[in-house]
């Protein structure tokens, strides 16, 4: 059934995040089980593929209507997961739902053993988000006790100063994350010069983006540039857990200014903010860790099963679920399940 973007989606049984929350997780469970399985062999492509068909293959069984509205990218020809595709198996009845994936964030992560791979859902009712072109964004990301005090146009020594402010603190006691790249030499330096604490990442700006906006886990913003589906991403993130991400598109050359501009993109000035990138009212987002993060226990492998660890939010909702499973692979030979992690 069509949706409109200002109203709560409800069916017979639940509403669209009652009843397809929990399904979200086990399609980001079943993408981490079987990324993980390639963890520390070098097999970045392989890791991948694996977390794309899982993915795909569980979606499948999920009774929506859904299509892929940012996938495996528009550029690439991706077998499944591609922009435009069709999934779920729900008749006219099920909602219709847009998607967007990110089936392994941090390939290289998992390649070589590190720590913070996730893989990555959201869902919200059709037109809930933005359909980002496959290019960057600049990003400005903070969590809920800072948002509104930041201004991405102003200097990233300024936003340090508010972010401090905002949370009591002296800038020195906030921890900024920047993805290591030379592009960011002025931004690390700049940041640096205010005497805050960053914490430079290979991979994976999208998991720590998440992070800033959970109390404890020691981040207060992200800055860079980074992709701009993963701003999408991001941006669902942070309307459910009441951050702020702010962004602007950084083309790389024409071609991807083109693209952008026949996807209605044409001012690169314009700042996008969290609603502006995603405006549903109907938001679910789901992430199961693959390896070893800040955020989420990575996969757990045993005799006869495997645990995971995702977190699972919806925006109508106003809940935040930690969600430990138990899989048991072999009834034969049922795991030991001990309480705690």
């Amino acid at each position: 059934m069509s949706l409109s973007a200002s109203a709560v989606a409800v069916r017979p049984g639940g509403t669209m995040e009652e009843i397809l929350g929990l399904e979200m997780v086990r399609v980001t469970e079943a993408a981490a089980l079987a990324s993980a399985r390639f963890m520390g062999r070098g097999d970045r492509m392989g890791a991948d593929r694996a977390a794309v068909e899982a993915m795909r293959r569980t979606m499948d069984s999920v009774e929506m209507q859904g299509t892929i509205v940012i996938g495996e990218g528009e550029r690439d020809e991706a077998p499944m997961l591609y922009i435009g595709e069709r999934v779920g198996s729900g008749g006219e009845t099920d909602f219709a739902v847009d998607i967007a994936v990110d089936p392994l964030e941090g390939t290289n992560l998992v390649a070589s053993g590190q720590g913070n791979a996730i893989t990555v859902l959201a869902a919200s009712e059709r037109g809930g988000l933005l359909h980002a072109p496959d290019t960057y964004l600049e990003k400005l990301c903070v969590g809920p006790v800072a948002a509104g005090h930041v201004d991405i146009r102003r200097s990233a020594s300024e936003n340090v100063v508010r972010v401090a402010a905002a949370l009591g603190r002296k800038p020195s006691d906030i921890t900024v994350v920047i993805l290591d790249r030379p592009r960011h030499a002025e931004l690390i330096e700049e940041v640096r010069s205010t005497n805050a604490r960053i914490k430079l990442i290979s991979d994976g700006d999208l998991s720590a983006a998440i992070s800033c906006a959970v109390s404890g886990t020691g981040v207060h913003a992200v800055m860079g540039t980074g992709g701009a589906p993963e701003g999408v991403l991001m941006a669902v993130a942070m309307r459910c857990l009441g951050g702020e991400i702010q962004a602007r598109f950084r083309f790389r050359n024409d071609e991807e200014r083109e693209r952008a501009e026949r996807m209605g993109h044409t001012d690169e000035d314009r700042v996008y903010h969290t609603e502006d990138l995603a405006p549903g009212e109907n938001l679910v987002f789901s992430a199961t860790g693959v390896t070893e993060g800040d955020l989420l226990d990575g996969v757990r492998f045993f005799g006869g099963g495997a645990r995971t660890h995702s977190l699972v939010m919806g925006y109508q909702s106003k809940q935040v679920r930690f969600v430990d499973t138990v899989h048991m692979f072999d009834r034969e030979r049922p795991p030991s399940v001990r309480l705690g992690r």
